[in-house]
């Protein structure tokens, strides 16, 4: 028998939140995000849920060499760009655009011979300062693109830090603003908005938009995702395994860190942190047994943790526990947890059976 925790993967839910996706940018093409094998969905999923798109995007070199394979035969657009030289000859073969951020990449590019010139994007820094080339840049490197055999169409990109929220330290006008007057003049179809800024910051305009954790079923912030629409594209499900009855002061599981303080009920659930669950959800974390929602209680484990079934009467061995998913919205146990939904999607390991279910 296989351990009883499945994550169960819903390409129609995938399909649906592209839709809104499309709906809010409804003269855009999409590049749908599936870096960290789609979001922990799996790439043969994101393939199937995002047929639709226009492109598919991510930063890892063998996966997008696996989604060829797979049969997609539109645009893959590498979004961290080259990361040593060998990585032309993949790009060649196999028809990857390439994100251009740094000089050493455009110096790999200046050395390539390739069967046919590539598509790249130009990305400009306009204040996050992780990848991209400063501003006051942008046409001079430009220039140097344009001068290399290998390259083919230049686009141009940035990436927004703040789209969720109007009052950031660098809110998404300042950014907007930056990289329309660095690449005032130059020609090129231009990439902008994350979820957050596909989802808020309706205004933006661009070739493509770039959505990433909303095809997920997840919020970038700035409301539910069921307020935006979304729905839940995975649902972590496992069953009670084990029940101990507990007195007044009896504690539960490592360092003790929960105390009983009347008598209870205690389900142990085979799900823990070598599964991806988050160790530091501490008590009190929403969870799901038999369709109604309880509590975490202690501390999470490599192999199991444990939930509160005082209220629960008949929830016994072989109860059904959702862990996050239909009925309990992964953002909800993030914030619990202290982190966010996209952690959650991408923590989730190898030893979790994925399973479709329409």
């Amino acid at each position: 028998m296989p351990r009883p925790l499945v994550a169960l993967i819903h390409p129609q839910a995938l399909q649906f939140n592209l839709t809104i996706a499309r709906a809010a940018r409804p003269q855009a093409k999409i590049w749908a995000i599936v870096k960290a094998n789609a979001y922990g969905h799996g790439l043969e999923q994101g393939l199937r849920g995002f047929a639709d798109a226009e492109g598919l995007s991510l930063v890892e070199w063998d996966a997008a060499v696996t989604l060829r394979e797979l049969g997609w035969r539109k645009p893959i657009m590498m979004l961290e760009g080259l990361f040593e030289f060998s990585d032309l000859a993949i790009a060649d073969q196999y028809r990857l655009q390439i994100v251009v951020h740094s000089d050493e990449q455009l110096a790999m590019l200046q050395s390539a011979h390739l069967s046919q010139p590539l598509d790249v994007h130009l990305k400009i820094n306009t204040g996050m300062n992780r990848l991209g080339f400063a501003p006051d840049r942008a046409h001079q490197i430009y220039t140097s693109l344009r001068a290399i055999p290998s390259v083919g169409n230049i686009a141009f990109l940035t990436h927004f830090a703040n789209a969720e929220n109007a009052q950031s330290a660098l809110p998404v006008e300042t950014q907007l603003a930056c990289f329309t007057q660095a690449i005032a003049g130059l020609k090129g179809e231009v990439s902008l908005s994350n979820s957050a800024a596909t989802l808020i910051q309706r205004l933006i305009t661009s070739d493509w938009i770039r959505p990433g954790v909303m095809l997920y079923g997840g919020s970038p912030g700035g409301g539910s995702a069921a307020s935006f629409g979304l729905r839940p594209a995975m649902t972590l499900q496992s069953q009670i395994t084990a029940v101990q009855n507990l007195q007044p002061g009896d504690v539960v599981g490592y360092g003790s860190t929960f105390k009983a303080d009347k008598p209870m009920r205690i389900g142990i659930v085979a799900c823990g942190y070598a599964d991806g669950y988050p160790r530091h959800a501490p008590t009190g974390t929403p969870i799901l047994v038999q369709g109604q929602q309880t509590r975490i209680v202690g501390r999470v484990s490599m192999d199991m943790l444990s939930v509160d079934l005082s209220a629960l009467p008949d929830a016994g061995v072989g109860a059904e526990v959702i862990l996050w998913g239909k009925g309990l919205p992964i953002d909800e146990v993030a914030a619990a947890a202290g982190t966010i939904g996209y952690e959650l999607m991408c923590a989730l390991t190898s030893r979790v059976r994925r399973q479709v279910q329409d």
